[in-house]
């Protein structure tokens, strides 16, 4: 009788309706019946998206999903002939039918605003060509141009094979040849690292075109790196032709141990392609500027330039005449970096309209011969500068002990009786002597980094460069005890 008894309750409980659970009801408080809601669940988000359509219940959704796969009726088919063609079948109603994976669902420019995340934290490359291959909705999210504003070009390195090299070579011609129109229509930032000798064909179909490109999108462009090489005279020529008007930040260097290929850059023609530079930057270049010939007009300048760099390590050909063609028109210059260019002197540094100087680097770096050669008219610098350089850097340098105590005495005495704005100073192997380097520290409470390394006129134990207000403050108290009687 126990038996028969148990089999009805389970019966009876088979049919009583189950009771809510919490999931269920979070499911209803997302999306309540009725609302356009529609939700989609993985294991690792829950995305509440509007449907314009009815969505399907919950319990249909699951019920569909676990629903085991019923075999075709009858004996089982034969394999059908090759030759035998199969009617298309018709596509499944959204009623009917699954429902689309939640990549389809998000809206394009939902989608558009992660990959911009994205790119912006790590590039468009190579994120956004596997991107593309996900569906067609992320393809064609991926090829909106406005996430195409930084791209880095490169070619295969020459230390593959020559068999995979070649192929390297054709895969990326053809990829230049399809970005340049499809992808870089808003490219504002161009940078073309790793060009060697040794591809020299990929490098001239790349410079082409880029000199292409630039030809088209050169008004919106406003920053561009280059790596300098034989090839870049093409890309050169297109900046000069005035192909790129609101350039702001033109930068062209070139690796240390090859800097053997003379650059040859005219400076009045420059100025006319570019006239709205904020930032010129030729590094570690052998820059050979033509002269202007016979009674040519000056060129007209760079107004907005704000930043000028000729920083190189080996040979510079650029003296006071070129350096003066260069700035004649730049009266809001900030930052001069002429480190290397042992050709330019105080007298020619003097002429210069710019007033507002704040940094200031001269130093001759692997040049300790020039010590032997002496100099003269450093005090014609920090004169003219004194109340607002913040960085000076004259390492290397050849003025004698009485010339650099006359230059670092302008900072004893400031305009209005203001502290001065000196917060770093290099002398690196200069003749300064201790107390004018006493002096200077005195004189300049917010001076935070000093170089002294290689003064062969201070005494053992402080040739060194100290960082820091207590280091700085401990290396004037030696001087201060080195200097007094015993």
């Amino acid at each position: 009788m126990a038996a028969p008894a148990s089999r009805w309750v389970r019966r009876r409980a088979r049919a009583a309706p189950r009771a809510r659970s919490a999931e269920d009801w979070w499911w209803d408080r997302l999306a309540p019946s009725g609302s356009g809601y529609h939700l989609l669940q993985s294991d690792s988000m829950l995305l509440v998206l509007s449907e314009p359509g009815p969505a399907r219940p919950r319990a249909q959704r699951r019920a569909a999903r676990r629903a085991p796969r019923q075999p075709p009726p009858g004996p089982r088919a034969a394999k059908p002939k090759p030759k035998a063609r199969l009617r298309p079948q018709p596509a499944p109603t959204p009623e009917d039918g699954p429902d689309a994976g939640w990549g389809d669902r998000i809206p394009l420019e939902v989608l558009v605003q992660i990959f911009r995340l994205l790119v912006a934290a790590d590039g468009p490359m190579p994120f956004l060509g596997r991107a593309a291959r996900v569906c067609r909705r992320w393809q064609e999210a991926a090829s909106q141009p406005a996430l195409w504003h930084t791209v880095t070009l490169s070619p295969p390195l020459a230390s593959r094979p020559a068999n995979g090299r070649v192929k390297a070579e054709k895969k990326l011609l053809a990829s230049l040849e399809w970005l340049m129109p499809s992808r870089f229509s808003q490219l504002q930032r161009l940078t073309l690292i790793h060009w060697k000798s040794q591809v020299q064909p990929v490098l001239k179909v790349e410079s082409t075109a880029v000199v292409s490109f630039l030809e088209e999108a050169g008004p919106r462009m406003r920053k561009l790196w280059l790596t300098y090489s034989s090839q870049t005279t093409a890309i050169l020529g297109a900046l000069l032709g005035s192909c790129c008007p609101h350039l702001q930040v033109l930068e062209v260097s070139t690796d240390i141990n090859r800097n053997s290929i003379p650059l040859q850059l005219p400076v009045e023609a420059l100025q006319k392609g570019c006239p709205q530079l904020q930032v010129l930057r030729l590094l570690n270049l052998m820059w050979l500027p033509k002269p202007p010939g016979r009674g040519a007009a000056p060129g007209p300048g760079f107004p907005s330039l704000e930043e000028l760099c000729l920083a190189s390590s080996t040979c510079n050909f650029v003296s006071n005449e070129v350096l003066g063609r260069l700035l004649h028109g730049s009266p809001n210059l900030r930052l001069l970096d002429l480190r290397g260019c042992a050709r330019i002197t105080p007298a020619g540094l003097q002429d210069l309209p710019c007033r507002e100087l704040e940094q200031l680097h001269l130093g001759l770096y692997g040049t300790s011969d020039r010590l032997t050669l002496a100099k003269e008219g450093s005090p014609l610098l920090t004169q003219k500068w004194c109340h607002t350089l913040r960085e000076l850097d004259l390492s290397g340098q050849g003025f004698s002990e009485k010339d650099l105590e006359q230059a670092l005495a302008a900072f004893l005495s400031t305009p209005g009786g203001s502290h001065p704005a000196l917060c770093s100073l290099n002398l690196r192997g200069t003749r300064v002597t201790p107390s004018t380097v006493s002096s200077v520290i005195s004189s300049c409470p917010g001076l935070l980094y000093l170089n002294l390394e290689s003064c062969r006129c201070l005494p053992r134990g402080l040739k060194r460069a100290y960082r820091g207000l207590e280091e700085v403050q401990w290396c004037l108290e030696q001087l201060l005890t080195s200097s007094s009687p015993s």
